[in-house]
């Protein structure tokens, strides 16, 4: 299990892997001129201090952001979520992280809406601070799961869902089944983005199987390792299912993904972009 608050992890790979893909997404969305709504389950803060003492505790961000926001060589694709990044630390030195609500918000149009939900109250008041005065915006206090049923299908008929767990409870991975399931019978249209840890072998693949069986349709795995298969040590990579991904992205998120590995873990660095179930 992972511990609960996202501050010690702020900026990470795990954070670089799914920002930068999320940004995709939204730039994606926001292609057509039709509104749509970003429904965030496990929103955090939005923002984050990386000289706080939680991010400096394990400086998480090092070998995540750190290696790769002030890249040259950086792919055009990866420039959605890099600008966010570069405008955050405008000095030219890393000290504040954008979480998917900051990205979002930054991304979004006049027109399109964001609920984002948190459960704990001390992160949800600073989540609220956060997005203090930001129109077309709202935050709920509210278990992430929940917040699938209760807040879809949106109006708009045009969305991502982003389902970001912590992980610190046992049968996630079941949970996180039961949401795409359950997201799909709600919204089969929308996007639905879902974030995860990537554990042992074993317990990936019967993941892996319990996706293919749920019912789902167009089902697209990335993954990017930072470590060999057999790491124990700490988080070894994560990946993203994304439901209804957007025509060109899985093109998108291969060219990007190997660039990440390589920048972040040049010599055991791997990505996977796979269609786990097709059409």
């Amino acid at each position: 299990m992972l511990a609960y608050r996202h501050q010690f992890h702020a900026g990470n790979f795990a954070d670089v892997m799914k920002h930068a893909l999320l940004a995709r997404l939204l730039v994606a969305l926001g292609r057509k001129p039709a509104p749509y709504c970003y429904v965030d389950t496990h929103a955090g803060i939005g923002r984050y201090d990386l000289r706080h003492e939680w991010s400096q505790k394990n400086a998480e961000h090092e070998a995540g952001v750190a290696l790769v926001w002030q890249r040259a060589d950086a792919p055009p694709d990866l420039a959605p979520w890099l600008d966010i990044v570069r405008d955050m630390n405008p000095e030219g030195r890393l000290e504040h992280y954008p979480g998917s609500p900051e990205i979002a918000q930054r991304l979004r149009r006049a027109g399109d809406r964001m609920v984002l939900s948190e459960l704990n109250p001390a992160d949800q008041a600073t989540l609220k601070a956060n997005m203090a005065g930001l129109r077309g915006v709202s935050v709920v206090a509210q278990d992430g799961y929940k917040t699938l049923s209760s807040h879809l299908p949106p109006s708009e008929r045009r969305g991502l869902v982003l389902l970001d767990s912590s992980f610190d409870r046992a049968g996630e991975f079941t949970r996180l089944v039961q949401a795409v399931r359950l997201a799909h019978e709600r919204f089969a249209t929308g996007v639905m983005a879902v974030w995860y840890p990537l554990m042992d072998p074993s317990a990936m693949r019967r993941f892996e199987r319990s996706l293919h069986e749920c019912g789902v349709r167009r089902i697209l795995l990335l993954e990017l390792s930072v470590h060999p298969e057999d790491w124990r040590a700490s988080l070894r990579g994560s990946g993203l299912i994304v439901v209804n991904p957007p025509y060109g992205f899985d093109r998108e998120a291969r060219g990007l993904l190997a660039w990440l590995a390589e920048a972040l873990a040049p010599q055991a660095g791997s990505s996977r972009v796979q269609w786990l179930v097709p059409e």
